[in-house]
């Protein structure tokens, strides 16, 4: 929109120079004896009049529209600084997120609070790696699980039905308490970004306000898909709870009935 009126004012001040030089030129070529009586040379007059003429000329052609542009700059820069940004609502929006940030400090104190509780030497050592917020504890988890709950059942101490459903057991209890050992380092990870955002809009300018808003709904949606994580192991610890409910009543008919044969074969020798 602007370029077009500065190309169409270069065009003007090109025109009126070319004039002023055409009639100067034109002046220094007339005869000396085109002199007043005054002694005043006419060339000064008539390029007097010419510049008075090229100065009324810029004056209401060019004057006056910037004049117009610059009250429409200002009108505009007033809008956007008492109504789109407005320093008191920027001031009150800074100190918010700086009261923000001390109390996401105090929640994250209250977060890491320790709740240990085991007193014996194995469960304290299985209870530090589940709450040690730490992944690379997780290959641990195994160890301490066995140590405490003890392996696999042999073959010639239970059925291998009764040895498959203890398996499977054991394998979902270790990985949920691998999964939440994760989702505690996640949720730190998480807590350490919100802080950070926090702390860049203390001082972030209104225009980047976008941007760190974009950057917090990002980490939301993270949120939401380790929430979604969470879920899905408690579901399988729950799904798992009752597969070994419906094993232990199969169990239970299997056993049933064989007691039931057993003693059918026993009367019939019994009658024998």
């Amino acid at each position: 929109m602007m370029r077009p009126f500065f190309s169409r004012l270069w065009k003007f001040f090109r025109n009126a120079v070319a004039v002023v030089c055409g009639l100067a030129l034109v002046i220094a070529l007339l005869p000396s004896k085109a002199r007043s009586q005054l002694g005043l040379d006419p060339c000064c007059a008539i390029i007097s009049a010419g510049l008075n003429t090229i100065s009324g000329l810029l004056r209401s052609s060019v004057a006056m529209p910037l004049g117009s542009i610059q009250q429409s700059q200002q009108q505009s820069a007033n809008f956007e600084q008492q109504v789109v940004f407005p320093p008191a609502a920027i001031t009150q929006a800074r100190n918010l997120a700086l009261q923000f940030q001390g109390t996401f400090v105090q929640m994250r104190q209250l977060f890491q609070t320790p709740v240990a509780s085991a007193t014996l030497p194995v469960p304290q050592t299985l209870e530090q790696s589940l709450l040690s917020r730490n992944p690379n504890a997780v290959p641990q988890i195994t160890t301490n699980y066995a140590a405490l709950y003890g392996i696999v059942t042999p073959l010639t101490h239970a059925p291998q039905s009764i040895r498959n459903l203890v398996d499977m057991t054991d394998a979902e209890a270790q990985a949920a308490m691998k999964k939440a050992v994760e989702i505690d380092a996640l949720a730190d990870l998480e807590l350490q970004a919100v802080e950070q955002i926090n702390q860049q809009l203390q001082s972030a300018a209104p225009g980047t306000a976008t941007i760190l808003e974009s950057e917090a709904a990002a980490w939301l949606v993270r949120a939401n898909a380790y929430t979604q994580s969470a879920m899905a192991e408690l579901m399988r610890v729950r799904s798992i709870e009752l597969a070994n409910q419906s094993d232990q009543f199969k169990f239970s008919a299997s056993h049933t009935l064989n007691l039931h044969n057993a003693g059918a074969r026993a009367l019939q020798q019994g009658v024998q």
